[in-house]
């Protein structure tokens, strides 16, 4: 770690909320307070759909000295992902983007057989295989058991583990530091994120590059996208605090992109603070928008608990309209941030008849805390309903696209971040 009057600290002390998990200040300030909630991606059995279920409190807080915005360990990560149900390969826009990472990766860091890539959290081989078909070496670190043996089974190196500070030592005792080290969305799952970036660090070649994607505080504020907000995430990043955190760590960000995915994302380029390379402009300009939107001021960030309730107030006014004139609404997908707002909100099957998802994980098993039925998608052409709620809402274009068929019927859409929105398939068409 860089030098200073940084506080010293334990995880534990932060575990459930106290102090700020990367810095140590004392968290004395709400961002929202959504109530309680079951982790969003444990999707429950049917037989199982009369037990009870663990509720953990969905309270954000954000830290006034490094502005990060955080929830509690409530859930501890060797929960989360002992069955994991998130697979990336089943977003055919994901699998796309990670493609175009790999190409771009590959040219800008003159990648080759002699290079070693390491993605953190690699969950089913949906990027790696794009590096495998290049003959560049490869591993994943993917702590879910089951998504990692599909990984395995395309052929793709894969670690099962919790990649830190001991892992990273590990690796390069056995003489494998990499040139390339990739975290896309894993970041806000790291409890520990001292931890995490010092085994990235250790683990990174003095030439090396390391890339982070992760949904911007900026767009979740500004597009009031609070059902991004679940327990198995426990941070939320400006590049203001990312910039803090490298800085801890002997590392400097020297490039940033923003993103599309996730309904609004940054790409972060780090390396060693002693490495030569030129930070793009890019950077500069981006901190000086953050500054502009205030996101260097706890205000901005106390702010959104109002625009979240309001939000709340009406989808569930629109919802409730739509009953009343006897309409038949299903939820398309089951994501993580879909049970957040149905648990936020109070969305059961007294307004969703049942959910679809191209998972066949999910099928038969019911959303956690609302208990929606989780069907194919077939269901949707077999019962026809009137309207969809596309709950996985930064993929709607996809969606949207796959299902125009519904407007057959005079099915359409229903989008509620970042506020409620209808799509007619029939007006696209025209």
């Amino acid at each position: 770690m860089s030098g200073g009057t940084e506080r010293s600290f334990s995880v534990d002390n932060a575990r459930n909320i106290g102090l700020c998990r990367l810095c140590g200040a004392p968290l004395e300030h709400t961002f929202v307070d959504l109530g309680m909630s079951p982790p969003c991606e444990s999707f429950v059995p049917a037989a199982a759909v009369n037990n009870m279920e663990p509720y953990y409190p969905l309270h954000a807080f954000v830290c006034s000295e490094c502005f990060l915005v955080q929830l509690g360990e409530y859930v501890a990560p060797e929960e989360i992902f002992e069955e994991y149900a998130y697979f990336s390969s089943y977003s055919d826009s994901w699998v796309a983007h990670a493609k175009r990472y790999c190409q771009l990766a590959t040219e800008r860091l003159s990648l080759d057989r002699d290079s070693f890539v390491v993605e953190i959290a690699s969950n089913d081989g949906y990027l790696l295989q794009h590096f495998l078909e290049k003959d560049i070496p490869i591993l994943g670190i993917e702590p879910a058991i089951n998504v990692a043996k599909v990984a395995v089974e395309k052929g793709i190196p894969t670690l099962t583990d919790f990649f830190g500070k001991a892992l990273a030592k590990q690796m390069v005792a056995e003489g494998r530091q990499a040139d390339l080290i990739i975290g896309n969305n894993v970041l806000a799952q790291v409890p520990d994120l001292n931890d995490f970036v010092a085994g990235m660090k250790v683990l990174l070649k003095p030439s090396g590059a390391i890339t982070l994607e992760f949904p911007h505080i900026a767009r979740l504020i500004e597009e009031n996208q609070f059902d991004t907000i679940y327990h198995e995430h426990f941070s939320y990043f400006s590049l203001l605090t990312i910039e803090k955190m490298a800085e801890r760590h002997g590392l400097k960000v020297f490039d940033v992109e923003e993103l599309p995915t996730h309904g609004g994302s940054l790409r972060v380029y780090l390396t060693h603070a002693a490495n030569a390379i030129r930070r793009e402009p890019r950077v500069d300009a981006l901190l000086e928008r953050e500054r502009e939107c205030k996101l260097d001021r706890v205000e901005t960030y106390t702010a959104f608990a109002a625009a979240v309730r309001q939000t709340k107030r009406n989808l569930l006014s629109f919802l409730i309209r739509l009953k009343e004139m006897r309409k038949s609404i299903c939820a398309y997908g089951a994501p993580g941030k879909g049970n957040t707002l149905l648990n936020y909100c109070g969305i059961g099957t007294d307004f969703i008849d049942f959910a679809v998802d191209r998972n066949p994980y999910k099928h038969g098993r019911f959303t956690p805390g609302m208990h929606i039925p989780i069907k194919p998608v077939s269901e949707i052409e077999r019962t026809k309903p009137d309207y969809i709620l596309i709950l996985p809402w930064n993929l709607k274009n996809e969606i949207v696209s796959q299902m125009k068929g519904i407007g057959e019927w005079g099915g359409k859409f229903v989008v509620p971040i970042p506020d409620v929105s209808v799509i007619d398939p029939k007006e696209l068409g025209q």
